[in-house]
């Protein structure tokens, strides 16, 4: 069964983010849905274009109030 992951990155610059989200990829199974928020704008987009590199599934990368959300599926 596929779990949800959260990686908490609000207040942290690159390339923090991008690290913990790779970390948090490795510990996760296939299926798992990793839910990466944070509020560096450079990561919103290094985060993306790691995820396509590793040929994983980007689910969504939203706006939120103040913070975005990046969804990911291994």
């Amino acid at each position: 069964m596929s779990e949800e992951i959260k990686v908490d990155c609000l207040g942290e610059n690159c390339p923090v983010p991008l690290v913990e989200t790779r970390k948090a990829i490795r510990k996760a199974e296939k299926g798992d849905v990793l839910v990466v928020t944070g509020d560096h704008s450079a990561s919103k987009k290094e985060i993306p274009m790691a995820v396509e590199a590793m040929d994983l599934e980007l689910i969504s990368v939203e706006d939120k109030d103040g913070h975005w959300e990046i969804k990911i599926r291994k």
